[in-house]
Order: C-alpha cells, then structure tokens, then sequence
C-alpha cells in the first residue's frame, strides 16, 4: 500500500506545495512511525527548509490518516531539534544557526576522533576493503557530480568507521547524533561544490591511516576533515544569513 504525499509549506501569506512523495507503508511499523520519519527525512534532506511552517491538518489530509500521528510526530520532532515550537503560530522546520553547526562540530570532532582512533587498531579486512571500495565509488560520483549519491557514500564511509571502533556506547551516541550531523552534511556538499576534490582527498588519508592502523594519524586526520567541513557550512551559512 502506498500513499502520495504533499506536504503543504506556508509563506507570505501563500500555500505552497511541495514535491510529490512516495511512502511505502511498512506493515511492521506503527502508523505513527512512518509519518515521523517520512517528516524527518524530507527536514534532513532539505526538502523541508529550515523556517518552514508545519500544517498538522494539511499534513494529515495529505498522508490520509488523522491528525493524531502527525501530532505525535511533529512532537518527536521537536525532541530531536528538527522542529520548534512556536508559542500561538505552530511548528515550524528548526533552522540551522552559526551557534548549532559550532556545537554540533564541537561534539563530532571529539566523538570521530576517537571512533577512528580506535577504528585503526580493531578495524577487519573486511571493513578495509568496504572503505577502499567507497573511495572508488566516491570518485567516481565527483567526477559525474552525484550530489545525492555523494551523500549516501559519505554516510557510509562515517558508519564503517563507527562500527570498527567496536565500542557499543561509542556507536550508540553517534548514531543518536546522527540526525543532526546528516542535516550539516548535506548543506556542506551542495553549498560548495570546489570543495567536493578536497573531501575525497581527506577521505582517502584517513583511510590510509586506519588501514595502516596508525591511530593517532586517524583521530588527528579526522578531525582536522571536521574542522574543515565546519569551516565550509560556517561559510556557507554566513553567507544565506547576509
């Protein structure tokens, strides 16, 4: 079963339609949980931008279901930052402040540090080769500038290194983070295209240092690639804000 949805944004005083979606109702999940993250997803992705006003009666005609899974969606939302509250106008999409990227880079810089740094004396064979395989790939969507694909595979490449560091919490609180990382890495791919050659270069030291299990060159690698992305959305963002 599938449902065909608009989500409605509204600015100036004028309704404005968004791109037509499709959701696949998954039988093994609440109904509630497949409009959270349909919600989710098109915040992460930009679909939904940031100062976007969220119509609960709108959103729940288009998805034909009631207002009640709409309601407890936006208010997860809320809980994850991706949505605010405004006190008598509604719900509007979270914006990306100059304060949220340095916080959040401040986080991911200490967390992926260490991810790597562990990564490079427990990663497997395996895992090695899963991130040779994604450079290629990676290059291979730069030169055809696959923005969309670049982002999946820049995903990826992060997790394979999560997941090497075989440490349960570790994992565990980046992927809680990950929402909010993900929002910052879309707008540090699309908003300077130059810097694409310069990503898959840091990419590629970083996985030459785990692979040769060097794990202070990892952790110093890595998070100077961070410093570096944080320097590009502050940028980035400065500029939408002038």
């Amino acid at each position: 079963m599938q449902v065909y949805v608009i989500i409605w944004i509204f600015r100036e005083g004028k309704t404005l339609t968004r791109k037509l979606n499709t959701i696949k109702l998954d039988n093994y999940k609440p109904l509630r949980e497949v409009v959270f993250e349909a919600l989710r997803e098109a915040i992460i992705t930009g679909d939904l931008k940031p100062g976007e006003r969220l119509m609960e009666l709108q959103l729940a005609e288009e998805m034909g279901v009631s207002r009640t899974p709409v309601r407890e969606a936006i208010r997860k939302l809320e809980l994850e930052g991706l949505v605010v509250m405004v006190p008598r106008k509604g719900a509007y999409v979270a914006g990306l402040s100059l304060k949220d990227a340095a916080e959040v880079f401040e986080i991911r810089g200490s967390l992926e540090g260490l991810a790597a740094s562990l990564a490079a004396e427990r990663i497997t064979e395996e895992e090695m080769e899963e991130l040779e395989r994604l450079l290629v790939q990676t290059k291979e969507c730069i030169k055809k500038k696959d923005v969309e694909t670049l982002v999946e595979k820049d995903l990826e490449f992060h997790d394979i290194i999560y997941n090497a560091s075989r440490n349960s919490k570790l994992i565990s609180i980046l992927y809680n983070l990950r929402e909010q990382f993900h929002r910052f890495r879309i707008t540090s791919l699309t908003g300077n295209p130059e810097r694409l050659k310069d990503i898959f270069e840091e990419h590629e030291r970083i996985v030459e240092a785990i692979c040769s299990r060097n794990s202070e060159l990892a952790k110093e690698l890595i998070q100077e690639h961070i410093e570096n992305v944080e320097s590009n959305i502050m940028h980035t963002l400065k500029e939408r804000t002038d």
